[in-house]
């Protein structure tokens, strides 16, 4: 009985290894404020205006 549930841990724990690893670069790593504003230009949410002016103002508080 016991080592049923060493077993199911495992299976656990194994599960999530594998699921951080696949995932791991949108688990672990946060965008920063220029790579948000550059993919929302790149898909068209903001115009040009807007990407620029917003460039000014995360640069400006660097």
């Amino acid at each position: 009985m016991m080592y049923t549930w060493i077993i199911v841990l495992g299976v656990i724990v194994l599960g999530i290894v594998l699921y951080a690893s696949k995932n791991g670069n949108k688990i672990l790593k946060r965008e920063s404020p220029e790579e948000i504003l550059d993919s929302r230009y790149a898909n068209g949410e903001i115009t040009k205006e807007e990407y620029e002016e917003r460039k000014q103002v995360i640069n400006s508080k660097k």
